[in-house]
């Protein structure tokens, strides 16, 4: 299971996520930039520590590498979710709260995964639906 990424590490993750291809230390650095003061070093370094933890896969190019995200964050979010869920004493309960939070939004894109799950399960076709 993922540990919770870090401030500086999700906001690394967010471009390599969002841009979806390879990228360069140079690249996130000019993007986080607009933010925030950063050092190149820095950002290398957190870089390297998102490979080392097997968050990102790197290439060679040229004097530099090219990263790319190893899963999406999609996965990462459901992860953190199971995690969370996994560790309370009543899951249940844990799900009646959680579903207590969400937003209209939010829970129409639960029915619609719900209605997703349930046509994956075995023996059923795509227009049955389940009793």
């Amino acid at each position: 299971m993922p540990r919770p990424l870090g401030d500086l590490e999700d906001a690394v993750m967010t471009r390599v996520w969002k841009w979806n291809r390879p990228v360069t230390v140079r690249e996130v650095l000019e993007d986080l930039q607009q933010e925030r003061s950063i050092a190149y070093t820095t950002v290398m370094t957190v870089m390297d520590n998102l490979h080392q933890k097997g968050w990102l896969r790197r290439e060679e190019s040229g004097r530099a590498y090219r990263y790319e995200a190893v899963s999406t964050r999609a996965a990462y979010s459901a992860a953190l979710m199971n995690e969370a869920w996994s560790a309370s004493d009543n899951p249940a309960a844990a799900l009646v709260a959680f579903f207590g939070m969400m937003s209209e939004q939010q829970r129409e894109a639960l029915r619609d995964a719900m209605r997703v799950v349930q046509l994956d399960e075995p023996g059923e076709s795509p227009g049955e639906q389940r009793r």
